[in-house]
């Protein structure tokens, strides 16, 4: 049978996934009594220091009549009068959160004593600085996208730890991979991210993340944000969603050559960021598609035609295309369940 798929070489009515974005835009948080340590348009690179994190946050009181002559604004830096002495029972330095209400010159002051710095994973240029809420990069390079990610955002060295279709158990992970970034296949569990945070490794990539497995390792994440020792930063990036699939061919080709290069892992928005330098991106077939739903969820094969309404369980009539799966019979599948990539 022939290929129907249009002199342009692509099914506009088959959903599309990018294979790569440019400039991505990340998201900071910078909740009330983080300072930050940028300003818009300044130029960060890997490593520089963004902002300082509060630890301990916790809320007090201030009079800031004698300190301030003009009226104080929410978000705003707030200290000591120089030369006072500061007392264990004061508020130390903080921001500004709220006036009590009633009290126009007492405010509520976000405060606490122990700080830890956030640096930048990516190289990019600041956006936007907004006190209490977040800090927005535009990223440099080139970002593949994923479905969801958790943790924090982090930098490393890509490795493969299995092919596409496999899983990585928790014996395989070694204090070799300290400071990488792996990519496990198809899924990965809690036990084994608990255990590649021990070992030092910098982030998980994997088609999927149970949901269980998430609720587990975010719940560990939390307690170890909480301990005293200020942990690395550790994330987790699930390209596809939280049933299980291999990772889609092109991407997985594209993670075949980025093996080896520093990428980073970005928790808002979910994706992953590489130097496109030298790089050749894999080129996906017009009439490629993989199914992301249904019975046949992850397999991969092409368009032969479509085929108009056709009535599937239930008895819903979907518009349905004829597709060839991993050569074996063609069926009719709805474009609902279909994905391509260009």
């Amino acid at each position: 049978m022939t290929p129907a798929v249009g002199a342009a070489g692509r099914l506009d009515e088959v959903p599309r996934r990018r294979l790569v974005e440019a400039e991505l835009e990340t998201r900071i948080a910078l909740p009330p009594g983080d300072r930050p340590l940028v300003e818009p348009g300044a130029v960060v690179a890997p490593g520089d220091v963004l902002l300082e994190h509060l630890r301990d946050r916790r809320l007090d009181e201030v009079d800031i009549r004698a300190r301030e002559g003009d009226r104080p604004l929410a978000g705003s830096r707030w200290a000591p009068a120089p030369g006072r002495r500061h007392r264990p029972d004061r508020p130390a330095d903080g921001e500004l959160l709220a006036p009590l209400p009633g009290k126009s010159s007492r405010w509520r002051l976000v405060t606490g004593e122990h700080r830890a710095q956030t640096t930048a994973p990516v190289p990019g240029i600041v956006v936007e600085v907004r006190p209490g809420a977040l800090i927005r990069l535009r990223v440099e390079g080139l970002a593949i996208r994923g479905a969801f990610a958790a943790g924090a955002s982090a930098r490393g060295r890509l490795e493969l730890a299995t092919d596409p279709f496999g899983d990585l158990r928790p014996g395989g992970i070694d204090v070799g991979r300290t400071g990488s970034i792996l990519v496990v296949g198809s899924r990965i569990d809690a036990e084994a991210l608990t255990r590649a945070r021990a070992m030092g490794v910098r982030g998980i990539v994997a088609a999927s993340v149970a949901g269980k497995d998430l609720r587990d390792f975010q719940a560990s994440e939390r307690r170890q944000r909480a301990a005293l020792h200020m942990p690395e930063p550790f994330g987790v990036l699930a390209l596809d969603g939280t049933l299980r699939r291999p990772i889609a061919t092109p991407f997985a080709a594209l993670l075949e050559r980025l093996a080896g290069r520093e990428v980073a892992l970005l928790v808002d928005p979910p994706a992953l960021v590489f130097d496109g330098a030298g790089i050749d991106l894999p080129t996906v077939a017009p009439d490629w598609i993989r199914v992301r739903s249904g019975p046949n969820l992850g397999a991969e094969g092409r368009v032969l035609e479509l085929v108009g309404l056709r009535r599937f369980a239930g008895g819903v009539h979907l518009e349905a295309a004829l597709v060839e799966l991993d050569g074996e019979a063609p069926v009719e599948l709805p474009l609902g369940d279909l994905e391509g990539i260009g």
